[in-house]
């Protein structure tokens, strides 16, 4: 036989690594897959781009040959009569001139810096929530941060929000003394109790009396009634959601309660919530709920309206958080029972975490919703973005101006919303364990 001293499929040298094809990489494979994948694909783009072309033509020279300086819409039109002969331009000069007032609403000017430094804060403190590569020391300020941004935003001596912070800390800290019972129930009972006692009656004369001896911190007072413009949607839409989806949870859990009580007032409050309009729920916090406190108690317009639209979103939170739970096969409780772990360490570490990650869409999805009903504010005087557009409106300089102010207001709710859904999409994408 004749012996083979060598095989034809042995490489005897290595070639030079090579640039992937133009087509496969770039912009030009994005363009590809998802523009021209197929011929019918191309056709349907092609009509698409005519389309879009059609709708932006008349649009565009609108759009883009607008004024930005003018103190008034009569010399606003003057400046495009006489630069186009027309006015048949936008007047953006709207926005330059009430700038502040769409952003801050009646915020004290002098004060803005105190708005300015809560925002740059609220970045910092929600970064380590929604990237879990940040160090995780970071958790300490986003805890303290509503403290901070309520002494910033309304401001006064420090010992209040701190005076409400020393009540979580006790609530808190009785709930892990009273751990010594193996009862939730009992822990939940104890800690509520003693930061109610704190809250009601140890910690007022307390503040009180730090106030006058050591005002630390104080800082000028602003008044709900001169918080507006996109800080006061702000200050409602975040609020909400850290509050509305832990409140969320407990009502979804509470709900699949074997406890007839803890069942029964779970499910009455989440269909009672889920019948009623929020309008209503916003008229009941402005006009009604006054005549249920006692005399001479003032209860803050904004904080009712954040309570409103809180529970108001629990209720729909808990519904996706429930369809989570109901998602996940049987097995897994199998297996937290065979684990041996009790009910609420089975929910930390592997019913939960589960559920949240099949109801994230759900999830984000009423924390847009939510975002964009802070404008029904509108309707119980407080002055958000689109309120001020009609007060602005209403002033005889820009009496007759319309398009302008709503195409600004819509941009920045689609500029928000819009984020929002992007990071649900990255956070599915990052949490997905198929490898599809």
């Amino acid at each position: 036989m004749q012996e083979h001293t060598s095989a034809a499929f042995v490489r005897k040298q290595m070639l030079d690594q090579q640039p992937p094809p133009r087509m496969q990489v770039g912009a030009a494979r994005w363009v590809r897959e998802n523009l021209f994948s197929s011929w019918f694909n191309g056709i349907l783009t092609l009509v698409s781009i005519y389309v879009i072309f059609l709708v932006l033509r008349p649009a565009l020279p609108w759009l883009l040959g607008g004024v930005w300086n003018a103190g008034s819409l009569v010399e606003c039109r003057q400046i495009l009569t006489e630069r186009f002969g027309n006015t048949h331009h936008a007047c953006w000069a709207v926005l330059t001139e009430r700038w502040n007032q769409l952003i801050y609403g009646f915020y004290p000017s002098s004060q803005y810096w105190r708005a300015n430094l809560a925002f740059v804060l609220m970045l910092f403190a929600i970064a380590p929530v929604l990237f879990d590569r940040l160090p995780r020391r970071m958790l300490w300020f986003t805890v303290a941060f509503p403290f901070l941004m309520v002494w910033l935003v309304w401001g006064g001596p420090i010992w209040g929000p701190l005076s409400v912070a020393v009540g979580f800390a006790l609530g808190g800290l009785a709930f892990k003394l009273a751990d010594r019972f193996n009862s939730m129930a009992i822990s939940a009972i104890a800690a509520v109790v003693v930061a109610l006692a704190w809250w009601l009656f140890a910690g007022p004369p307390v503040v009180t009396d730090l106030s006058r001896i050591a005002p630390l911190g104080a800082l000028p007072r602003v008044d709900s009634r001169e918080l507006g413009g996109f800080m006061i949607c702000l200050i409602i839409g975040i609020s909400g959601i850290a509050l509305s989806l832990p409140i969320g949870i407990i009502l979804a859990l509470g709900r699949q309660s074997d406890l007839f009580i803890v069942k029964t007032i779970c499910v009455g409050f989440i269909e009672f919530i889920r019948g009623v309009p929020l309008i209503t729920l916003l008229f009941t916090a402005s006009l009604l709920l006054n005549y249920f406190l006692p005399p001479g108690t003032t209860f803050d317009l904004t904080l009712r309206v954040i309570i409103m639209v809180t529970l108001f979103a629990s209720a729909y939170m808990a519904e996706v958080i429930r369809g989570g739970l109901a998602a996940l096969p049987k097995g897994q409780y199998e297996a937290a029972d065979a684990l041996g772990l009790d009910y609420w360490k089975a929910q930390r570490l592997i019913i939960m975490p589960q559920a949240l990650k099949i109801s994230i869409p759900g999830i984000v999805n009423t924390f847009i919703g939510l975002f964009k009903d802070t404008t029904l504010v509108m309707f119980i005087g407080i002055y958000d973005m689109l309120g001020l557009s009609n007060a602005i409106r209403a002033n005889a300089a820009w009496n007759g101006i319309y398009w302008e102010l709503f195409i600004f207001i819509g941009l920045v709710f689609w500029i928000c919303c819009f984020a929002m859904s992007r990071y649900s999409q990255w956070l599915e994408r990052r949490l997905r364990t198929d490898h599809r």
